[in-house]
């Protein structure tokens, strides 16, 4: 039988079958020895074929059906090996906070190129305006105004007091849709909030630091009632690009993709070559000179 993974802890693995039971599985030992270079073989998403013992009631995945996506990053800064946060997505959101913790752009663009070199649509969740000063509600138009020109929907939400679920919500439905971010970015509240019942474990932020204390430990798909889940994952500190080209980059950035075609020299970096179209739109405006300068830094890291 088929089934759907919706929750991994490593070694032990839960799959919601095609006929909506819930199934508790191990990994067939193969998969952990067959050229695996990533921190899961089995990752929140994936399609796989399972065998129950009637006996003791376990299942055995004997098969993982090739994914359509995922959302990778390294495992630590300085290593090669990567983890695979979820698989088969049909979008991906990412909560923003900018107070208790701060979300940097870095960190968000980082996230957006990610999804972009897997063609996996994306969007910005801004949450906790409930703690917006005058300042941080100029610096969220300014930040939306940015991204939505590039391409990527945003919301502006609170978990906390509910303001602005209802758009959010609907474009949810009949999807599978993840969520990820820092940890202290409210992600486990808004799901909670998003869908009431599921009780999902919430913590504080740390006042030393102001940053978020892990509270999701394993990444775990949530149904809605609506139709469609939601995956819940562990807060991400930092965002290691892997599997990228140099070249491959510019086109992950959706305002600076268009203008690729009127390059004078088809190998362009867009760094310093005469005749480039993304400096030139940098000159107008038409490309912002924060995601340009994030451009560069992801391009130096890679």
């Amino acid at each position: 039988m088929e089934g759907l993974v919706i929750k991994s802890t490593g070694s032990r693995i839960t799959v919601r079958l095609d006929d909506g039971r819930v199934q508790d599985c191990r990994l067939k030992g193969q998969f952990r020895i067959k050229d695996i270079k990533h921190t899961n073989p089995v990752a929140i998403g994936d399609r796989v074929v399972l065998e129950i013992n009637v006996q003791h009631g376990d299942g055995l995945i004997t098969k993982i059906h090739p994914r359509e996506n995922y959302i990778i990053r390294k495992a630590t800064k300085l290593s090669k090996v990567s983890h695979i946060i979820a698989a088969n997505l049909d979008h991906a959101y990412l909560i923003v906070t900018l107070a208790e913790p701060r979300t940097s752009t870095g960190f968000i663009d980082r996230f957006l190129v990610t999804a972009a070199g897997y063609y996996i649509p994306a969007s910005l969740v801004f949450n906790k305006t409930d703690l917006y000063s005058p300042e941080l509600r100029r610096l969220y138009k300014e930040l939306r105004d940015i991204y939505e020109r590039a391409g990527y929907p945003c919301y502006a939400v609170s978990a906390l007091k509910g303001t602005n679920l209802k758009n959010l919500k609907s474009v949810l439905k009949g999807k599978i849709n993840l969520f990820a971010g820092h940890s202290g970015a409210g992600k486990s509240a808004l799901i909670n909030a998003i869908q009431p019942g599921l009780d999902i474990r919430t913590g504080k932020i740390s006042g030393v630091h102001l940053k978020g204390i892990h509270t999701t430990t394993f990444a775990e798909m949530h149904e809605l009632s609506g139709g469609g889940f939601i995956v819940d994952t562990p807060g991400i500190r930092e965002f290691g690009l892997i599997h990228f080209e140099q070249s491959e980059i510019p086109r992950c950035f959706p305002e600076m993709e268009k203008f690729l075609p009127y390059c004078q020299y088809k190998n362009c970096t867009h760094t310093h070559e005469p005749g480039c179209a993304v400096k030139n739109a940098l000159g107008s405006g038409a490309v912002s000179h924060m995601r340009y300068n994030s451009y560069l830094s992801i391009l130096n890291d890679s």
